[in-house]
């Protein structure tokens, strides 16, 4: 009897003819998830398992392999003979004090003596008889009991199931970039949108003197808080100073916000280009302030026009997007009191519906390629 841990795909059984491709990139990311601990990956009758490890680490395994995006869930199990007497053997071992069960049979080998049906009758009499206060339940059971007889000759039994991130298997959508401000919101904009398979650089733009040390190193721990679930970041440090300063210097206050995000999306433009990154990713949400109206959203986006701009919490509120932030551990770092450059020269006034003539008119008062030159000549690049 060897211990194992089952794992369960979703979403990759929908791709038809690309599944190999997607399916190979997840177990690589598996294998990379667990490159420092001592295991085996390995793939038998159709079933992935991780094997061949000692149980004192069977909890730092299963934490790795819940932050792996494609898993949709994981089991702990035993691999045994499939042998009839063997597995009621086991099964008679069990102990589940209380509540309700069901015991379901999945007899892919069919040379196994007894039909699914049977067998569940069967086992389910012998967990009853070792297990007093137990009741069967077959649709609103409490704990069930897998017993998994595979064509390999072996048979794999699980009582949990545990659930992992589901999504996409992570770089199967290429990679992209993420405006981190160091908020609640683009933390949480940028695990949302990785779960779909998108890797992930990321660009911060700070203004120095105007914030502080602490809020740029606030950012490089959200950073490194991502990297448990995207394995690697690039985060660029753009420094933002200067170009505040102009648009404070020479532009109508009210529209300082939007010339700010649009300046911020072709600096981001020019990053993509250069490493060659496919879409821009914020944490905007529909209507939360001035900057993200849909005639706002709709004039930053004229800003560049090469790639596209995700918004994944576009739809949220603030509780969904707060109770992520806490789920992936980046909701008290995000709450730490240190500004972003938003807030540097917040007008009273900012507009909440832009017209485009009117925006580039104000721009046209700056000379903002040599703004983005002078920023992108500036940046910094950490690599978490």
């Amino acid at each position: 009897m060897n211990n194992v841990i089952l794992l369960r795909f979703g979403e990759l059984y929908l791709k038809g003819k690309n599944r190999g491709y997607f399916e190979k990139t997840l177990i690589s990311n598996i294998k990379q998830a667990l490159k420092n601990l001592p295991c085996v990956v390995v793939k038998s009758s159709g079933r992935y398992f991780v094997k061949d490890y000692d149980v004192t680490i069977e909890t730092q395994i299963i934490n790795k392999l819940t932050k792996v995006f494609g898993l949709v869930s994981l089991s702990r199990a035993v691999e045994i003979d499939s042998n009839k007497q063997k597995i009621e053997q086991y099964i008679s071992t069990i102990k589940l004090d209380t509540g309700t069960f069901r015991v379901s049979v999945n007899r892919a080998d069919k040379d196994f003596p007894t039909k699914s049906n049977i067998f569940e009758q069967q086992l389910g009499g012998i967990l009853l008889n070792n297990n007093k206060n137990l009741k069967v339940d077959l649709k609103n059971y409490e704990t069930e009991v897998v017993v998994d007889i595979r064509e390999n000759k072996k048979t794999y039994i699980s009582t949990d199931k545990i659930k992992c991130q589901g999504g996409m298997p992570l770089s199967t959508a290429g990679r992209g970039l993420l405006l981190l401000s160091g908020g609640i919101d683009s933390p949480v904009a940028g695990y949302m949108i990785a779960r779909r398979g998108l890797s992930l650089s990321a660009v911060h733009f700070y203004s120095f003197p105007y914030t502080s040390e602490q809020a740029k190193q606030k950012v490089i721990t959200l950073a490194q808080k991502l990297t448990e679930y995207v394995g690697h970041i690039r985060l660029y440090m753009c420094k933002f100073t200067h170009i505040q300063e102009e648009i404070h210097k020479h532009a109508a206050p009210e529209y300082m916000i939007t010339i700010m995000r649009r300046i911020m999306m072709r600096i981001s433009a020019k990053i993509c280009k250069q490493d060659n990154l496919k879409a821009i990713i914020t944490g905007e949400n529909l209507g939360q302030v001035a900057s993200q109206t849909v005639e706002s959203i709709t004039v930053t986006n004229f800003a560049q026009t090469e790639y596209p701009i995700f918004r994944p919490l576009i739809g949220f509120d603030k509780q969904d997007i707060t109770k992520i932030a806490e789920k992936i551990d980046t909701f008290e770092t995000s709450i730490l009191p240190y500004e972003d450059c938003c807030t540097v020269f917040l007008p009273k006034n900012p507009i909440i519906k832009p017209k485009l003539e009117k925006v580039i008119a104000e721009e046209n008062k700056l000379d903002i390629d040599s703004l983005i030159e002078e920023a992108l000549n500036e940046l910094e690049i950490l690599e978490i």
